[in-house]
């Protein structure tokens, strides 16, 4: 019997180089703004730092060695992307960031020599971005409302539609679109099929770029609002095979999916972290915000909720890890989906009443995080959706008693224990008949 919460020895030197590296070089960045994301900026400070973690062999580690990464498997990315949850640049630098990881993943799985040759390989040395071009503004993320199509002609796709939320679409040189091919067929998860699209082909046009929660100037952000008109592609642009748009996208998914929760427990660790360390620092006209109870009940309460959340992430990474398919996990991958942005907000948002009117300022991460954490909830399918798959999946370990009263009635359970122990009861019956003459001649 294996159980172990010991992390390897020579990993953890990896992780303690992260820890490091993150702090003293990764983190300082962020303070920099748009001049880290320019092109310009990139070459000065994004690339050198690569090239750090390149030598270091951490680069891309959810990929195998095949496609340049180290193949370490969940568990070891979930140790990982809790250090690098704390920081929105980190995932770049380390060459796992979204939408690029899954997109490249899907890439390897299903595209062919020529598609992997242009768009695989650029992305995964980080020379390119990608966007997913999936939800649509009439029905978000679920496939069975989508409008945008895609018609055979000739040896062309003829893409037409609008979809929501491609991020990063400003700067991807591909898109990854999903458009329905055989509208009519039985199985209405067999009707769409993904694309590889570049940015450049004519029709293809940003309406407007929507940026994640309030304030700034509308059209201002990274969520490209898409427009495909007349989008014509190769025949070969196809990606994987016709209709098998939602399988692929499950392969994706699913593990998106454990690694936005793995990067959100660093997340909430930091948000924990900021807590603690403002109740440690911050007096009063009573002590320090330490020494209150109340203060003390949400340090607790937080500190409880990372800690359970945190295990059943790394659970789930050890049983995909073991089972190596995801849709044995299902019922695990959605439960940390339905937890991650509940124990997310409820820490972040005590974080930030914590600090008082500094709190919900722009001056400290919480709004941020608070944000973050509705998105959470939405991205990669609305936590709704993750509790009906998780319920579903709950309930496949029972089957129905069509009893007047149910099996687990106690008055049957009763008269089923007396029936399976009618003979100790018999015996016990006689002992105690036994004693009790025996008293009653005592006493005569």
């Amino acid at each position: 019997m294996a159980w172990d919460f010991e992390t390897d020895p020579e990993f953890q030197k990896k992780l303690d180089w992260i820890e490091d590296f993150m702090r003293e070089e990764v983190e300082p960045l962020s303070h920099l703004g748009l001049a880290v994301h320019g092109p310009l900026g990139r070459e000065k400070f994004i690339k050198p730092l690569q090239q750090k973690v390149k030598d270091e062999g951490l680069w891309a580690c959810h990929l195998g060695p095949e496609l340049g990464g180290q193949g370490f498997g969940q568990l070891k990315l979930g140790l990982m992307n809790e250090k690098l949850g704390r920081n929105g640049l980190a995932p770049t630098i380390f060459g796992c960031q979204a939408p690029d990881t899954g997109n490249a993943e899907i890439i390897a799985h299903y595209g062919t020599d020529k598609q992997k040759e242009q768009y695989l390989w650029p992305l995964l040395n980080g020379e390119i971005r990608s966007a997913f071009s999936m939800s649509e503004p009439t029905g978000g993320s679920d496939p069975l409302t989508f409008k945008t199509r895609a018609v055979l002609d000739g040896n062309e796709w003829v893409i037409n539609g609008e979809k929501w939320y491609s991020t990063n679409a400003r700067y991807a040189k591909v898109l990854v679109v999903y458009a329905i091919t055989d509208p009519d067929a039985k199985d209405p998860y067999r009707r769409t099929s993904i694309f590889l699209v570049p940015t450049d082909t004519p029709g293809v046009r940003i309406i407007r770029n929507v940026a994640v929660g309030g304030g700034g100037e509308i059209g201002g952000g990274n969520e490209g609002y898409m427009e495909y008109k007349d989008v014509r592609v190769p025949y070969d642009a196809l990606l994987g095979e016709r209709g098998a748009a939602f399988v692929i996208a499950q392969v994706r998914l699913g593990g998106g999916r454990v690694h936005h929760a793995m990067r959100t427990v660093g997340s909430c660790k930091h948000a924990l972290d900021l807590m603690c360390q403002r109740a440690a620092s911050r007096n009063t006209r009573d002590g320090k915000l330490a020494d209150l109870q109340l203060v003390q009940a949400d340090i607790a309460d937080s500190w409880i909720a990372l800690e359970s959340f945190r295990l059943l992430v790394l659970r789930t990474a050890w049983l995909i890890d073991k089972h190596k398919d995801y849709n044995l996990v299902r019922k695990d991958i959605a439960a940390i989906k339905v937890l991650m942005p509940k124990v997310y907000n409820d820490i972040a948002t005590k974080a930030a009443h914590l600090h008082g009117a500094l709190g919900v300022s722009n001056e400290m991460p919480f709004m941020h995080m608070v944000t973050s954490s509705l998105v959470m909830g939405i991205a990669d399918g609305p936590t709704e959706v993750h509790k009906v798959t998780l319920a579903k999946q709950v309930m496949k370990d029972y089957t129905p008693d069509n009893d007047l009263f149910p099996k687990y009635h106690i008055p049957r359970l009763r008269e089923e224990a007396q029936e399976k122990y009618a003979d100790e009861l018999a015996d016990l019956k006689k002992g105690y008949d036994a004693l009790r003459g025996a008293r009653e001649t005592e006493k005569a």
